[in-house]
């Protein structure tokens, strides 16, 4: 949920206008809001520039994922594993552009520890994979927007730890 929705549905539970201070905070996320774009789109471009990148990374860190036996062996299991990265990489540009993480609790995270232990998906794989996902982004995005974006990648690895 974005502040300006969060203000909106505090101030309408509460039966009240927006405060001085909350309606401060609508003002510093719209003032923030080219750079949330210019990182988003950036983010959505380059989507597979970063997912190449990322899974390269990724099989050189954990070599066994690829070998016979590993949970990224074969085409399809490789496909899929490339499947899930391009959807963490969609759901970052959702929590940059609402400049909250919630989006990507709600859409995201919920359930998704239990979703990879029941397929039998090495955690510690997955948030490597993300940390992965995380420096090929930043890697094209300017100090402030990598600072700006770092945030949403970190709470994706922290729920998969």
């Amino acid at each position: 949920m974005s502040v300006v929705s969060q203000v909106l549905e505090r101030a309408d539970e509460e039966l009240r206008y927006p405060t001085i201070a909350e309606l401060q905070s609508v003002q510093n996320f719209l003032a923030t809001g080219a750079q949330r774009i210019r990182i988003a789109t950036t983010l959505a471009e380059s989507e597979d520039k970063i997912v190449k990148k990322a899974t390269e990374d990724l099989f050189r860190i954990h070599p066994e994922y690829i070998s016979p036996g590993g949970n990224a062996y074969g085409q399809k299991q490789r496909a899929q594993c490339v499947r899930d990265f391009t959807w963490y990489v969609r759901l970052t540009t959702y929590g940059v552009l609402a400049g909250d993480k919630d989006p990507i609790e709600k859409i995201g995270i919920i359930g998704v520890r239990e979703m990879y232990n029941s397929l039998g998906v090495p955690l510690v794989g997955m948030a490597d994979g993300i940390r992965c996902l995380k420096n090929a982004a930043i890697a094209l995005l300017s100090k402030e927007d990598a600072a700006t974006a770092e945030p949403y990648f970190d709470y994706i690895i922290q729920a998969m730890s």
